[in-house]
């Protein structure tokens, strides 16, 4: 269930000290990486963090992170359990997403952490996460149309929605390529609250020892929001950027742009490129992606695709498909602790894929074998690229059945 606001949650965590120094992070593309990074960059300074982040990918305690180490489930399920007691006794009612922030903020505060790197799980004004009492740094990734019926209808609405995180006097980061509507949206409401824009410059990351990090241009980004909100945050431990090069090589973000071999799964070699894309924007980056990397004449991409229902299909096929590819679609699987995601119908997704030229002889529809999609793309795509994408939901399903049939 999404019910958005602070009542409920504020009811959970009010015996639950907030000791640590919060870096906020809302948007709708790239806050998961920018979390990533900014936690990376933390503790390669020495500084103890925490960081909780949505969705999940394999187990519901690995969306809580400290010092970089997912938490155990012993951890996990003892706060949990202390949360969902207080839940209880104060007939509070609150929804499955509140409840597991109270147990990210009861983590935080028994494992003493100096900061917590907090991603906004929807929207920003209204979410559970936006009860957090010690801001050091507000940052505001990527906006692009999502989650209309929670946030509204225009990018400016969502805009404002999301710029509900900045607290007066604390300073907020925003990925300058943002559009200009965008950015207006935020600097007046900076103005009304009282706080002050931080565009960061991506300049530095064209630094020669940078380079060998290759980075698209949004992780760059990326990058650049996490290294400013890094410095806003700890100005007394500030580092330049190559200064944590060891630390963000290192770094793995499952879901995005990642490569992996699939072999456990379907008992032969076949690397795939494995993307959360599950909106417009988000496609677009990936299409850019596959065209510059994966295409070639002769080789078209075979792609498995699931989708929560609800998405702009239309709009995510239209960017990353070509009439000479393949799809296989698919339903990932139930998503512990959100009941209320349900996978769309791969019929559905099929009759978008020809609307947009592919051809019915070389559509698959798996049903709820996610296993079976992967074995038909990786025998249909012959030697050609391999692309997983639509819903981190996915990439979930994938990254479990991965992890069951042996593999990494």
């Amino acid at each position: 269930m999404i019910d958005l606001g602070l009542a409920r949650v504020g009811r959970l965590v009010q015996h639950t000290p907030q000791t640590w120094k919060a870096i906020h992070v809302a948007g709708t593309n790239g806050k998961g990486s920018i979390c990533a990074y900014l936690s990376a960059m933390l503790v390669a300074s020495g500084r103890s963090c925490a960081r909780f982040t949505s969705p999940h990918l394999i187990d519901r305690w690995d969306c809580i992170a400290i010092n970089g180490n997912p938490v155990s489930e012993a951890v996990f399920r003892e706060a949990e359990n202390a949360v969902k007691q207080r839940d209880a006794d104060g007939r509070v009612g609150a929804t499955e997403f509140e409840l597991l922030t109270a147990t990210a903020f009861d983590i935080f505060h028994r494992q003493k952490v100096e900061y917590g790197v907090v991603e906004v799980g929807l929207g920003g004004r209204l979410d559970a996460t936006n009860v957090l009492e010690h801001k050091s740094v507000t940052v505001i990734s990527k906006i692009g149309l999502d989650h209309q019926a929670f946030l509204g209808n225009t990018i400016e609405e969502i805009a404002l929605e999301k710029a509900g995180i900045m607290r007066p006097g604390v300073p907020c980061v925003v990925d300058g390529s943002n559009q200009p509507s965008v950015l207006a949206v935020l600097e007046e409401h900076a103005r009304r609250v009282g706080t002050e824009l931080h565009l960061p410059s991506t300049a530095g990351i064209r630094d020669e020892a940078l380079e060998e990090l290759r980075l698209e241009p949004h992780q760059m980004h990326n990058l650049a929001c996490a290294h400013l909100a890094f410095r806003l945050a700890c100005p007394e431990h500030d580092q330049p950027l190559t200064h944590f090069l060891p630390a963000i090589r290192q770094m793995q973000w499952p879901g995005r742009l990642q490569r992996l071999d699939i072999q456990p799964i379907i008992n032969h070699p076949q690397e795939v490129l494995l993307d959360g894309a599950h909106n417009p924007q988000s496609a677009e980056v990936l299409a850019q992606y596959v065209d510059k990397h994966l295409r070639s004449p002769g080789k078209p991409v075979t792609w498995v695709l699931a989708a929560t229902r609800g998405k702009d299909m239309d709009g995510i096929l239209g960017l990353i498909l070509k009439p000479e590819d393949k799809v296989a679609a698919v339903r990932f699987g139930s998503v512990d602790g959100m009941p209320w995601v349900k996978p769309a119908d791969p019929a559905e997704l099929l009759k978008v894929a020809t609307r947009h030229g592919i051809l019915d002889q070389v559509t698959h529809n798996a049903g709820d074998d996610v296993r079976g999609a992967l074995a038909w793309a990786s025998h249909t795509a012959a030697d050609g690229p391999v692309v997983i994408a639509g819903s981190l939901y996915l990439v979930s399903s994938v990254l479990r059945l991965l992890r069951e049939s042996g593999g990494s």
